[in-house]
């Protein structure tokens, strides 16, 4: 049988930078295995990482109207459309977590005469998918993101030959990143501390980030490094000044290839599940997750971790029958924040095991 010819692909991952990073060793294994060119339609939030993933070749950023964002009217899809038919790509392959829909992207996918497109759906979608996986989550079972992802290119013939989550170094990052951390009178070892969310379900309170960090400070005597983007620089300074002389705000002061430096040499990090968390565990950086239960899938992939979960309160809850199923399955019972003294016991217990496993951090 002759093999599929799929050297031009387009991979849609509208999503967070996170998701597209767990989307990464599903793209990696099609460049792998067809010796692909790999396109990535992503959005502006997706984007920014996609520098540091050596599988992806070219982006195309786009907010969709079918994900959280500004959106783009009927107008710029169909351009967007005509834009994507003019790379003649041989096949999509669209992913998505379980609670949404391919099929938007499997239509502008069709429109832009793509001839392959592979995805997974809960009903057959005939003609606008090539390649329908039907889509058991999460009702017969619940995969971890990246496995996911995998399973819809296996579908198409690729080989998984490397499943991990992986970062490109940068050089002159890390360069930067030493002068910045020298000028401010930081030295190794130190602890990082992420408190800031992209939604407030996921938040855990500013209170109990100063106790945990008060009591990281006492019991390992290294500073405590709280970080985040320039938006949360001033929840960032609350907790600092709410933590004491061991603690100093970045947030705001690093680039992306500076952060990944930054969480690549740390001794641990303990952060809020978002995107820092799947950078942790692409620098097998032991990582204290404070893990807001929204989806399971999402926890760090193939690394040193602890999970400390909590409920979602119930007016932030969503309203996806889908997700409303996995909550009622998985999440019935309320489970508090977790108390400070539980981070910074999960922080010593985690550097004790990781210590032993033979885990360092970095590249």
């Amino acid at each position: 049988m002759t093999p599929p010819s799929y050297r031009n692909v387009l991979c849609i991952r509208a999503d967070n930078m996170g998701d597209v990073m767990m989307s990464s060793p599903a793209m990696r294994a099609l460049k792998q295995s067809f010796g692909s060119r790999i396109t990535l339609l992503t959005s502006p939030a997706g984007s920014i990482v996609t520098p540091y993933l050596s599988c992806i070749d070219d982006v195309i950023v786009a907010s969709l109207p079918w994900v959280k964002s500004d959106g783009m009217d009927g107008g710029a899809l169909l351009a967007l459309a005509e834009t994507l038919r003019g790379r003649s790509f041989d096949a999509v392959v669209i992913f998505t977590v379980y609670s949404q829909s391919a099929l938007p992207a499997a239509m502008l996918s069709y429109m832009a005469g793509i001839p392959v497109r592979a995805a997974y759906a809960r009903e057959n979608a005939y003609d606008l998918l090539t390649h329908w996986v039907p889509d058991t989550e999460p009702y017969e079972r619940i995969a971890h993101q990246v496995e996911r992802d995998l399973g819809l290119v296996k579908s198409l013939g690729a080989d998984i030959e490397d499943d991990r989550l992986l970062l490109e170094s940068d050089a002159r990052a890390a360069l930067t990143l030493s002068g910045k951390l020298e000028k401010l009178g930081i030295g190794e070892p130190f602890i990082i501390l992420h408190p800031g969310v992209s939604e407030t379900k996921r938040e855990y309170p500013e209170q109990y980030w100063m106790e945990a960090g008060k009591l990281l400070g006492e019991e390992f005597g290294m500073p405590l490094l709280v970080t985040g983007s320039s938006t949360e620089k001033a929840l960032a300074d609350r907790i600092v000044s709410g933590i004491g002389t061991c603690a100093v705000s970045l947030a705001g002061t690093l680039n992306l290839g500076e952060f990944i430096q930054l969480v690549g040499r740390t001794v641990c990090a303990v952060s809020v599940n978002t995107g820092t968390i799947h950078i942790a565990a692409a620098m097998q950086t032991p990582a204290v997750v404070l893990y807001a239960r929204t989806n399971p899938q999402h926890t760090p992939w193939k690394s040193p971790f602890t999970l400390l979960p909590y409920s979602v309160p119930s007016d932030l809850r969503s309203k996806s029958p889908v997700i409303r199923h996995v909550a009622e399955r998985l999440y019935m019972e309320e489970v508090p924040f977790p108390q400070p003294v539980e981070v910074s016991g999960a922080v010593r217990q985690l550097l004790a095991l990781s210590s032993d496993a033979g885990y360092h951090p970095g590249f």
